[in-house]
């Protein structure tokens, strides 16, 4: 059992916020994204944030210290778009490894340096899997429902490369987060189990899925349910969700994961939603309370938040949370989950 498996049980951990929120507020120009190395690249950088990792990693180090200064126990890499796949967009498919490396590196020698000024509260890294600007599931071409822009073994190869570069910059996690397409994800925790296996570790992983509307489902059309019984064949460290929905409106699906995972549960939702302006208004103290919701009907291990949160967020919610015990997590082994969810499926299939 790692280290952080272990605290899952005694205390709520506390994850970061927003990467992308903290960095606009830098407004760096096209000039500060290339940087001397890549002031000649044919095609506009700005916007490419995990590009930052290597021409700006001093700002990325400060927001990662912001974090863990604020009360969080965990911290992302800055590699939500680290796949071939999406850094296609910049041309940049050859720098993935080195993108991946640099922000574990960045991301964990500053962990390292906060654990050994207060050893009593370890701190870690996770490694941050986008879901890509892809998915496997549905077609972008209204007029030809059967294409694919992306097959599943591209996924998995795009994915395995990323893992392997964070795994390698010294990531105590892997998070595969924002789940819109759980084919995509499967794609990932693929490649992560083959990665375990050839590499002969055994790294936790933690799943967040994003309900994309008022329905209750990812796009892909499932349900939080169906989402978490897609995945729960895999042993992870925790299953949640973020994104897309504020706290409040996040609560229903939580509860929903909460009394049917054995699985560690984790939430980082947004400030709020956003204004009609692609704002988030929803300070530190309103999202904090409306959080201390999931802490008292007990749903939650792992908490932050994601796109409008800053540090007085990440702040204000740990502190709300020293109050409150962690969701139990169930002592069952993955045979014997597995075994029930497959039975629960043939149930439904039968009825």
């Amino acid at each position: 059992m790692s280290k952080i498996e272990e605290l899952l049980s005694q205390k709520i951990l506390i994850l970061d916020g927003a990467m992308g929120t903290m960095l606009q507020e830098y407004k760096f120009s096209e000039e500060d994204f290339r940087g001397k190395r890549f002031a000649e690249w044919p095609v506009s950088l700005k916007g490419n944030n995990d590009l930052l990792s290597i021409t700006q990693p001093e700002a990325i180090a400060t927001i990662h210290r912001k974090y863990f200064d604020a009360g969080a126990d965990i911290v992302e890499t800055n590699t939500f778009s680290g796949t071939t796949i999406a850094m296609a967009d910049y041309r940049m498919e050859e720098l993935v490894y080195e993108l991946n490396f640099e922000s574990a590196r960045i991301a964990k020698e500053v962990a390292k340096k906060v654990t050994t000024e207060n050893p009593e509260k370890p701190r870690f890294v996770a490694g941050a899997i986008g879901p890509t600007n892809k998915t496997a599931s549905m077609s972008p071409d209204v007029n030809d429902p059967g294409y694919r822009a992306i097959s599943f073994d591209e996924l998995r190869e795009a994915y395995k490369q990323q893992a392997k570069a964070l795994i390698d910059g010294g990531v105590d996690v892997l998070l595969v987060e924002t789940v819109f397409d759980t084919l995509n994800a499967k794609a990932a925790l693929f490649a992560i189990e083959e990665l375990k296996e050839e590499l002969n570790i055994d790294i936790p992983v933690m799943v967040s899925g994003t309900i994309t509307d008022a329905s209750g489902r990812t796009l892909s059309g499932q349900t939080a349910e169906a989402f978490l019984i897609s995945i729960s064949h895999i042993p992870l460290l925790s299953i949640g969700f973020n994104c897309a929905l504020g706290a409040k409106q996040l609560t229903p699906h939580l509860e929903a994961v909460a009394r049917n995972t054995e699985f560690g549960v984790s939430a980082y939702p947004n400030a709020g939603l956003p204004n009609a302006f692609g704002e988030y208004d929803q300070d530190a103290p309103e999202m904090a309370n409306q959080i201390k919701e999931y802490l008292e009907k007990g749903l939650v291990n792992i908490l932050g938040g994601c796109c409008g949160t800053t540090p007085k967020h990440i702040k204000a919610i740990a502190e709300i949370t020293k109050d409150y015990k962690p969701r139990p997590i169930p002592s069952k082994n993955i045979e014997e989950r597995h075994a029930e969810l497959v039975s629960a499926s043939q149930q439904s299939t039968d009825l």
